[in-house]
């Protein structure tokens, strides 16, 4: 039991490295080229690329059962957690309140809420899609 709970950790953990450091680096290319105007495009991006993600993932293994336990763990828990981070959101959205960038902190907000939802609900849409008409032996682990 104890080795099984170390091994999900140090899956989790490695899928943690990859989904932060693809967040670092989407985060500040997509950053550079909105330059001149603070808005945390960065954030935005991720957490809504991380939505997506995540919705055409689950639908995927809903459908197919395509991954383990310990790949569910590295891609649910480790990559796209540490790729769509809420307090980021939180904290971004603050900084725009505390600045009194008002209009800005709640077209952020809201663009966060409405277009994520939005965004899993269409990676499910097109994982349904994808998965049309295929055969897979659910996943015997």
């Amino acid at each position: 039991m104890l080795k099984q709970y170390i091994v999900q950790t140090c899956v989790i953990g490695m899928g943690g490295f990859v989904g932060a450091s693809l967040r670092f680096i989407i985060s500040t290319k997509v950053q550079q080229l909105n330059t001149g105007a603070f808005f945390p495009w960065g954030t935005l991006t991720v957490n809504l690329l991380g939505c997506l993600l995540i919705g055409i993932l689950f639908q995927l293994n809903e459908t197919c059962q395509l991954f383990s336990p310990e790949i569910k763990h590295f891609i649910f828990i480790g990559i796209l957690g540490s790729l769509t981070t809420y307090s980021t959101f939180s904290n971004d959205s603050l900084n725009l309140i505390l600045d009194q960038r008002y209009v800005a902190s709640a077209i952020y907000m809201s663009t966060q809420l409405i277009v994520g939802l939005f965004a899993v609900f269409m990676g499910r849409w097109l994982g349904k899609i994808i998965t049309q008409g295929w055969y897979v032996t659910p996943f015997q682990g």
